[in-house]
């Protein structure tokens, strides 16, 4: 019995262009293997609930702030599913809240994953950032293979197949 090497792939989406060319991996992959495919943003309400506690956010702000993180991950998820469907390749969306890695961890065992799909660190972000700390906790303990997308070629290869 032939089993695929891949049945079901969760992308995270940040928005970033790294999480972008992640998205374009994720779907040459889906389409190279013929399998599920499902993006995820989250909002991370719980960074959100530290500035708003820390004094650094009166909440009014953390809520209008919250909000425009919803319409951003609407925004970058409409457009992951646009690149999906240029590929012919059909895609599964979902917001989540809360703590970037665990959403993230969360829905990749919910989909019963065989592969997580991160962006790379852009070069002018710093290590420690919030998203960097959400990598290397999902690489530390999601419970599928993690493929962190660092090919600066993606794009052309996106373009050309």
């Amino acid at each position: 019995m032939n089993k695929t090497l891949f049945s079901t792939i969760v992308v995270a989406i940040s928005g970033s262009d790294a999480s972008i060319m992640a998205a374009k991996y994720a779907i040459l992959l889906a389409k190279a293997h013929k399998c599920r495919l499902s993006a995820v943003y989250v909002v991370d309400t719980a960074t959100i609930r530290q500035l708003t506690l820390s004094k650094i956010f009166v909440q009014e702000e953390s809520k209008d702030y919250e909000q425009s993180l919803y319409a951003n991950g609407e925004r970058y998820l409409a457009f992951a599913e646009e690149l999906a469907y240029s590929k012919g390749i059909a895609i599964e969306r979902e917001i989540r809240a809360g703590a970037i890695w665990t959403e993230i961890i969360k829905i990749a065992d919910e989909k019963n994953a065989d592969l997580l799909v991160l962006g790379g660190w852009e070069k002018d972000r710093h290590a420690r950032d919030i998203i960097g700390h959400a990598h290397r906790e999902i690489m530390i303990n999601a419970h599928c293979s993690v493929l962190l997308v660092k090919d600066p070629k993606i794009d052309h290869i996106f373009k050309n197949t």
